[in-house]
């Protein structure tokens, strides 16, 4: 599996030690915007924040979870997305649950503040 690191400095030092060889890094970068820009091909894009209590959260979103991540911080409904990526409304929804299973989020709401608040995407 081919991955993108995504995090400060440090986090991404810890993160690469844990992953111990267990995927191939092509990339490492502060942010996932200047992670995206490099358009490597990559099956996905880890990301190592600081949590509010110090510990190290990780997440590990595929490049099409991270599309529907922006579509949703635009305000736009599962159908609307659906259509921006050529996917089915059913299969946004199966990437939001995803999403918001792997950002600890309640709803689609609660992802974006989360993502927000983390640095993932912008506004």
């Amino acid at each position: 599996m081919n991955v993108v690191l995504v995090g400060a400095p440090a986090l991404r030092a810890r993160l690469r030690a844990q992953m111990n060889g267990s995927a191939t890094i092509v990339g490492e970068f502060a942010s996932l915007g200047s992670a995206q820009a490099a358009k490597l091909s990559v099956d996905a894009f880890v990301l190592a924040a600081e949590g509010t209590n110090g510990e190290d959260i990780v997440e590990t979103l595929t490049p099409r979870e991270i599309q529907v991540l922006e579509l949703l911080t635009e305000g736009r409904s599962n159908k609307a997305i659906g259509e921006r990526l050529g996917i089915s409304d059913q299969t946004v929804k199966y990437h939001v649950a995803a999403i918001a299973g792997k950002l600890g989020a309640v709803n689609r709401t609660d992802a974006v503040r989360l993502a927000i608040r983390r640095g993932i995407v912008s506004v």
